[in-house]
């Protein structure tokens, strides 16, 4: 597509090593603005502000607010012509049904659809043991290479080849390259978001810590999740990507008609 114009935004903040290397990398093929937080927002998801601060960076854009203030001031305010919105490169992985909602990453690229704005949502899945936050790893800028690849050919080509007249954005999870592997990129495979939940919660007096086992599990790489989940085929070292649809769905239900017709009969 010729003259491509990106919004790019992310949710670790605007300095992070992974939004500059995606910036690289989409700037080979179009013209790419960044529109991003000015510092970590990381799991914020949908959060939105009423005003927000912004100011000029070498990049584009520093905005003090959520990686949905960004996709909207961005296409409102800064971006109006922008052809695609993309939002990573994010440290860690956004996998799974239910960390969706809670994503600043994958939420950008959300709040994009409601404006018919084809997006991608690019994040690196960051393998930790046990005991280990993925936030204590050092990711640097190569860690990068195979998201960021990945990214680049889905940008370049998705929007000619007709995918989002079937999505609304897609959601992209790329291995870090393996330092002992043959330096070929890992083979893309169109997924689901896995169903699994493994969330626990433990009360310690007046603490509760909050716990996700799946970090466990993908580290052993013995997660609960089939072919053609995204857990799976990460841990499997391929590049997913999940084709989704943002707008909730409805379905009428007998028993919920039901109850709503006798509603006004019910009484207090």
């Amino acid at each position: 597509m010729a003259d491509l114009q990106i919004l790019l935004t992310n949710d670790d903040g605007i300095e992070s090593p992974g939004f500059r290397a995606l910036y690289d990398a989409l700037s080979e093929i179009a013209d790419v603005t960044a529109v991003a937080p000015a510092d970590d927002k990381s799991a914020v998801g949908r959060a939105m502000s009423h005003d927000v601060q912004v100011r000029e960076h070498d990049l584009g854009y520093a905005i003090e607010g959520t990686p949905a203030d960004c996709t909207v001031a961005g296409l409102e305010a800064l971006v109006t012509d922008a052809d695609m919105v993309v939002a990573g490169c994010n440290r860690g992985a956004n996998l799974g049904a239910y960390v969706l909602g809670r994503s600043g990453t994958v939420s950008a690229a959300v709040e994009a659809a409601f404006f018919d704005v084809p997006a991608i949502a690019v994040s690196l899945y960051v393998p930790v043991g046990e005991d280990t936050s993925y936030t204590d790893v050092d990711v640097g800028y190569e860690a990068y290479e195979h998201a960021t690849a990945a990214a680049r050919y889905l940008t370049e080509h998705a929007i000619d080849a007709g995918v989002f007249d079937h999505a609304d954005y897609l959601n992209v999870n790329a291995p870090v390259p393996d330092p002992d592997g043959d330096g070929e990129r890992p083979e893309m495979v169109v997924t689901e978001p896995s169903t699994a939940y493994l969330m626990t919660a433990v009360r310690d007096g007046a603490e509760i810590s909050l716990e996700d086992g799946i970090w466990e599990l993908m580290a052993e790489g013995d997660v609960p999740d089939p072919e053609g989940t995204d857990r799976r085929a990460v841990v499997d070292g391929k590049v997913s990507v999940s084709p989704l649809t943002a707008p909730h769905t409805t379905e009428h239900h007998e028993a919920l008609d039901a109850l709503a017709e006798t509603y006004p009969d019910a009484g207090e």
